[in-house]
Parts: C-alpha cells; sequence; structure tokens
C-alpha cells in the first residue's frame, strides 16, 4: 500500500485523503500550521491553490526530493477567472518540476471537482482522472491509487500536457463560478 501525504486540508484536500483511505492506502494531511511536521510519503499532493505553491516549495522542498509530487493546481487569475498567470507555453506542473528537479512531478486532479472525487460520478458516468507526467512508474503508483478508490485513471501524456488540462480546468471553473454548469458536475470522459 502506498502511503500518501496531502498538504492542504481544504475541500479537494479532504476529497482525496477520503479517495485514498478509501483504497486502502493511508494518508497523512498538512494544514498551515503542520509546518513543523515532516511530509513522510512516497507520494505527496500539493492541494493548495496555485499562489501558495511558491511558500510550500520553499518550506518543504527537500523533503519531496525524490518523491512522487502531484500538482492538482489550477494557476488561473482569480480576480477574472479567464486567463492562467503563467507563460503560454508552460504550466505550473512544469514550474513545479523546475523547482523540484529530482521529484517526479505529475499533474492530475485539477479538472475534478472535490464533490466528483467524493461521489465517484459525473453525469452517470464512473469520475476519471487524467494524469499527465514524464515518469511511467510515478503515473502508473498515482493511477493505482485512482482506481483502488473507485474512479477510472488514464495516461493524458507527457508533463507537458499539464498546460491543455490547466486550460480546461480553466473552462471548468470559469463555467462554474459563471453558475453555468454545477460545482458537483464536470467534464466526463466516456469510455
Amino acid at each position: 500500500m502506498a502511503h500518501v501525504s496531502i498538504i492542504g486540508t481544504g475541500n479537494m484536500g479532504s476529497a482525496l485523503a477520503g479517495l485514498v483511505t478509501k483504497g486502502g492506502h493511508t494518508v497523512e494531511s498538512f494544514n498551515s500550521s503542520d509546518a513543523d511536521k515532516p511530509v513522510t510519503g512516497e507520494v505527496v499532493v500539493l492541494a493548495v491553490p496555485y499562489p501558495a505553491v511558491a511558500e510550500v516549495l520553499a518550506q518543504r522542498g527537500g523533503q519531496l526530493a525524490g518523491k512522487v509530487v502531484v500538482d492538482i493546481t489550477n494557476p488561473l487569475n482569480f480576480e477574472t477567472f479567464d486567463d492562467l498567470v503563467v507563460p503560454a507555453d508552460s504550466s505550473a506542473a512544469a514550474g513545479i518540476a523546475a523547482a523540484l528537479p529530482t521529484a517526479k512531478v505529475v499533474k492530475a486532479f485539477n479538472i475534478n471537482f472535490a464533490a466528483t472525487l467524493s461521489s465517484a460520478d459525473i453525469g452517470g458516468q464512473t469520475t476519471t482522472v487524467l494524469i499527465a507526467g514524464d515518469d511511467a512508474d510515478a503515473k502508473a503508483l498515482l493511477a493505482d491509487i485512482v482506481t483502488a478508490g473507485g474512479l477510472r485513471a488514464i495516461d493524458a501524456g507527457a508533463l507537458k500536457r499539464a498546460r491543455e488540462l490547466e486550460s480546461l480546468a480553466l473552462l471548468q471553473i470559469g463555467l462554474a463560478a459563471g453558475e453555468k454548469v454545477s460545482w458537483t458536475g464536470g467534464f466526463a470522459v466516456v469510455p
């Protein structure tokens, strides 16, 4: 069984903790007051808002060396919900990978709302988690955690695909923020 550290205890962090434990894996959660608590999981999920990533990396970067680091963030302009704040040819995940050169960074969960992770359902379809990354073993480990928790996992390709995943999330979050779709819905992948 995998041991997963989740940095962030908000809606997404809580939903992911439930998914991990449902699949029989162990989880430890970290909130902002746990600065001195060491990260021990072989998989570390960054379940914080994108603006908090730099602080997490500054505080815990050394602890993340060699680990599978899952970036679930969306680098949105939170004032307008109509743009990404990373360069057009990059992604939040690429920035994290550059800051953590010995970690195995993957992008996942950023197009999933917490409610669909908890319910395992989007419009009658099993919730699907798209996983992008450059390390096949890291993606396989995360896919095993996802499927053990009752969701579908699809390998979305190399880490460079994170840009498209972040753009898809921009669209989805913008629609939900504009009350055009529900926060309990999302995009479903039909097999």
